[in-house]
């Protein structure tokens, strides 16, 4: 929907929404030193990402009559997969707990800030909203889950819960982080 209300023709949208799909992920694989990326080893990444990209394509009219809040859900619930996906990941790979934390923060909102980055946009993870910090929130209470010996997957509900409610009450309450004052 970014693409459409920025503008782009089809093959831009088609990038923006591979862009948005895989970045976050493949920048995390990149630099965990898993390469290549899953996304460019798995064709089935990408048949999702342009399969989305044609359905909203030819159905926008439709899909811009959604319910904000449905919207805000469904990207507050992906949000959480991917940051505790990413930060299992990283973990896997053997990197030190606070960094993986990041790596899974990267994962989550990656692709959203190439997204704005090539719609020639600050990101709106740098300005707005609490995503990053809801993402990061979550991949911590992983990662913590982990060192007081939880299963890997209570500990990755555990964490994507808590990604999830925080993000869900961000947008809910319009929390932002602080900005310098006088700018």
């Amino acid at each position: 929907m970014a693409a459409i209300a920025g503008g782009l023709d089809i093959f831009g949208v088609m990038v923006l929404s591979f862009a948005t799909a895989l970045a976050g992920g493949s920048i995390r694989d990149l630099l965990i030193g898993a390469a290549p990326p899953a996304s460019i080893r798995n064709w089935r990444y990408a048949a999702v990402a342009f399969g989305a990209a044609t359905l909203v394509f030819l159905t926008h009219p439709r899909v811009v009559k959604i319910p904000v809040m449905l919207i805000l859900a469904l990207d507050a619930a992906g949000l959480s997969l991917f940051a505790v996906a990413g930060t299992q990941k990283a973990l896997e790979y053997q990197i030190q707990p606070f960094i993986a934390i990041l790596m899974g923060t990267i994962t989550g909102v990656g692709g959203g800030t190439v997204r704005d980055i090539l719609l020639a946009q600050v990101p709106v993870v740098l300005r707005a909203d609490v995503c990053a910090t809801a993402a990061l929130t979550g991949a911590a209470v992983m990662v913590a889950a982990r060192k007081l010996k939880a299963s890997p997957t209570l500990a990755a509900v555990l964490g994507g819960a808590v990604c999830f409610v925080l993000r869900m009450l961000a947008v809910w309450r319009h929390w932002n982080l602080p900005k310098a004052s006088g700018y």
